[in-house]
């Protein structure tokens, strides 16, 4: 063993997770360059937003899982305290969603994407499983709660992401499919209910994916531009910093949301499959990792937090090509943005912990 391994070793660092997270971290410096008209502020401060999350990665890739289920039911309260601070005293745009902390501000509900799985998998370690309709229904407020205070702020990408990152680890508790099924019967039947109870332009996004043309100066602005994007490049791109769609200004949010419009616009379908083999390389580490974990506790949450990552990229990707309705969901690793880089990176430290810690049990 080589004096780097034994480093990485000695720090609980998988080396095949973070070479595929500092892949896409270049790839995302990169188009962002491009995207945010090559600006060196913004490359500056996305590249301290990288360090800080990387830092974040390798600190919580030293807590054992034995000990973050310890902290999980004070991670928890501690997140809920946040969302409830963020009705008093949240700041942004168009949403209540950031809390300002002096130089400092950050999404609250970003941290539930770690805490909600955390908990969940900490409820459902030491139970009998596949659980029972208690346990079920116990699981179920700790993921509903959450989700609830952020629906509120409003910000239902994030809730949804949020609400699915806990279920996933029920799911992985082996919950019966009688449950599964009945529950989709009672979505079902109250989804109709749920249509009124979106904000007018929740429902203006459902309507423009199956017609962007309908509106095509208003909500269905972004779709019909990013696809536009998306198709214009081809098999190898226009060239780096030679996307007209979005140096033109023709392209919303591409720096953050849409900032895989730009990738494609550039680099074509070459760049794209370069990308997805770089997420490929993440998620089958870690499903790998959840695979032999050798607990329930480490088994659940690095399933929880593998799955939750695919749906981060899926649901982003459908966005952008127009397959799903705009949620306002980032680019993993890529775009631009603080909490969510650091969350993500974050969420892989946990995994790193779950094999590492495992090894030196085993080993030791």
């Amino acid at each position: 063993m080589d004096s780097r391994s034994s480093l990485l070793v000695r720090l609980h660092i998988d080396p095949q997770l973070l070479s595929g997270a500092l892949i896409l971290c270049g790839l995302g410096l990169v188009v962002l360059y491009s995207a945010g008209d090559q600006s060196m502020d913004v490359m500056v401060r996305q590249t301290i937003r990288m360090c800080i999350g990387i830092v974040t990665m390798i600190l919580v890739a030293q807590i054992s899982p034995a000990r973050l289920a310890r902290w999980a039911p004070f991670l928890y309260v501690f997140g809920i305290l946040l969302l409830f601070a963020v009705f008093l005293f949240g700041t942004g745009r168009s949403a209540n969603r950031w809390l300002h902390l002096g130089i400092v501000q950050f999404q609250p509900s970003e941290i539930m994407k770690i805490a909600v799985p955390v908990t969940v998998a900490w409820f459902l370690f030491d139970k009998v499983l596949p659980p029972n309709l208690r346990t079920i229904i116990v699981s179920m407020l700790l993921v509903l709660v959450p989700g609830f205070l952020i629906i509120q702020q409003p910000d239902l990408g994030t809730a949804l992401l949020v609400m699915a990152a806990g279920l996933f680890t029920l799911f992985f508790a082996g919950i019966s499919w009688r449950w599964i099924f009945s529950a989709a019967g009672v979505g079902l039947i109250i989804a109709p209910l749920g249509w009124f109870l979106l904000h007018d332009y929740q429902r203006q996004r459902v309507l423009t994916l199956f017609d962007p043309q309908r509106d095509p100066l208003g909500s269905g602005y972004h779709i019909i531009q990013a696809t536009i994007a998306v198709g214009s490049g081809g098999i190898s791109g226009k060239g780096w910093l030679r996307g007209t769609q979005s140096h033109l200004e023709f392209l919303p949010e591409r720096a953050t949301d849409f900032i895989f419009a730009v990738y494609c616009e550039e680099f074509g379908f070459i760049g794209v499959i370069v990308m997805l083999a770089a997420y490929a390389m993440v998620l089958a580490r870690s499903l790998r990792i959840a695979l032999s974990a050798q607990d329930s506790f480490g088994r659940l949450l690095a399933a929880s937090l593998t799955m939750t990552l695919f749906i981060y990229v899926f649901v982003n990707m459908g966005m952008v090509t127009g397959q799903l309705p705009v949620v306002g969901i980032p680019l993993p690793l890529v775009s631009y943005g603080g909490t969510s880089l650091v969350t993500i990176l974050a969420g892989l430290g946990i995994l790193m912990s779950i094999h590492t810690h495992k090894r030196f049990i085993v080993y030791s």
